[in-house]
């Protein structure tokens, strides 16, 4: 009987399963809770950067988007400019901006203007708080209806309380003239 129990009468033989006996309580504690905190500060800082950085929606994806114009651009006269609108499920993307606008941001639709030998393409959302502006043909200037802001033919502001011009679009053109502006466009649900 002796041979198969044998009793240890020292601590340091009893099996600690893995644990170091070097590590304090306190320093158990110390790593604890800093854990505990570091998960806190995640947990509360995701749904921050989910909000400045959204996932993209699905079935959205970067494209030119095409479109017509009431006239071909080859008709438009030195102060003029043109309505164009984004078709259903795309939106028009903003090259710059500022105030409202910001790059990257979408707009429903545009307008191209004839400036001397060049081409302007504006976005139709005011800087000021996000309103559509309208042309005015007799003035040859931009007005936002909302607030009164004047916009000139390149989109600077003349007259606030916007403080930033119109934001500009990219865009090409084709062969047969239609026009090609950066956007997104989407895939409607079950579509």
């Amino acid at each position: 009987m002796e041979d198969n129990f044998k009793i240890s009468t020292h601590a340091g033989e009893v099996p600690r399963m893995g644990v170091n006996p070097n590590v304090s309580r306190r320093t158990f504690l110390t790593w604890f809770m800093a854990g505990l905190m570091t998960a806190t500060v995640v947990a509360g800082l995701l749904p921050i950067v989910v909000y400045i950085w959204p996932p993209p929606t699905k079935g959205e994806k970067n494209a030119d988007v095409k479109v017509s114009l009431d006239k071909p651009l080859s008709e438009l006269k030195d102060g003029d400019a043109a309505l164009f609108k984004a078709p259903d499920n795309t939106a028009f993307v903003m090259k710059d901006g500022g105030g409202d606008n910001a790059p990257g941001d979408r707009a429903y639709s545009g307008y191209v203007v004839k400036k001397g030998a060049d081409l302007i393409y504006l976005a139709v959302n005011c800087s000021h708080l996000g309103c559509s502006v309208n042309f005015n043909k007799d003035r040859h200037q931009f007005e936002c209806p909302c607030h009164g802001s004047i916009f000139s033919m390149t989109g600077q502001v003349t007259h606030g309380p916007a403080l930033v011009a119109l934001s500009h679009l990219s865009c090409k053109t084709e062969g047969d003239g239609a026009l090609l502006v950066a956007g997104i466009t989407s895939t409607p649900p079950g579509g």
